[in-house]
């Protein structure tokens, strides 16, 4: 691919057919990537990146899709990028998350597209934080990045987004014990999801009596949602938006959190 000036101004216009064949070339082409990555860093910095992240069976595309509907009655442009499973015949994504999220692929302020996990580990794919720079300078305000379903180590999210939800299940239980360590511990956001579903109360709890993150001095929320209703859905994106930046740029503890920039 040529990365030239026409080629940036359709991207940071938004034009979503130069958006989708950037993002295929950085899937197909490694080689593309550090050309790609030099002529869009100008441009980004400015949308707020949301990890939304937990294991399989949580309901985070449901959750997701709620949010994105939430997001765009408040005015908001947003982006999805739903890491999927690979499929063992083609190697590409399984669309799963995708089709839960499909009620919104058709408007104009949304773009939703699925990477193939192939094995990467951590939760996302290869390309996912580049993936994330082509659609923060095409301008999207909220790029939410949808992990495939992780367990206690799967914690790369924590580098790549500035606000990390970790959804689970009720039921959570003991279980809770042995996850501090791990993916429970780079939330900023905590959500009980299905909260219809036994169990929901108890497992808030739990996540509540978790000690604070060493140098919080407050402790996370934890929130109850059920994302087929759509309850607590305009909580979670109200805490959501009490995170993002005041300014473009403004990020502190994403960058102590990160490390080196991607």
């Amino acid at each position: 691919m040529v990365i030239d000036a026409d080629w940036l101004q359709r991207i940071r216009a938004g034009d979503r057919r130069t958006i989708a064949r950037a993002i295929t070339s950085l899937e197909n082409d490694p080689a593309c990537t550090e050309g790609l990555r030099a002529a869009l860093a100008p441009y980004t910095g400015h949308a707020h990146v949301v990890g939304i992240t937990g294991p399989a069976g949580a309901g985070k595309s449901t959750l997701v899709n709620a949010l994105v509907g939430e997001f765009l009655r408040r005015g908001h442009s947003i982006a999805v990028v739903a890491v999927d499973p690979s499929s063992p015949f083609t190697g590409g994504a399984v669309l799963g998350d995708r089709i839960r999220m499909a009620e919104h692929q058709a408007h104009e302020r949304v773009f939703i597209r699925s990477l193939a996990a192939r094995g990467h580990a951590g939760g996302l794919s290869r390309t996912t934080a580049q993936v994330v720079d082509v659609l923060d300078a095409a301008g999207f305000d909220l790029v939410l990045v949808e992990t495939v379903g992780a367990g206690q180590s799967d914690v790369a999210i924590a580098k790549l987004a500035r606000t990390r939800v970790v959804v689970y299940p009720p039921g959570l239980g003991d279980e809770i014990q042995a996850l501090k360590a791990g993916v429970l511990e780079i939330a900023d956001i905590l959500v009980v999801n299905k909260s219809d579903l036994p169990g929901a109360d108890r497992t808030a709890r739990d996540l509540r009596a978790m000690p604070a993150r060493r140098g919080e001095r407050t402790r996370r929320a934890v929130l109850k949602t059920a994302s087929t209703t759509g309850d607590g859905v305009a909580q979670l994106a109200n805490a959501i938006m009490e995170r993002e930046p005041r300014n473009p740029g403004e990020d502190s503890d994403a960058i102590a959190m990160q490390g080196p920039p991607r």
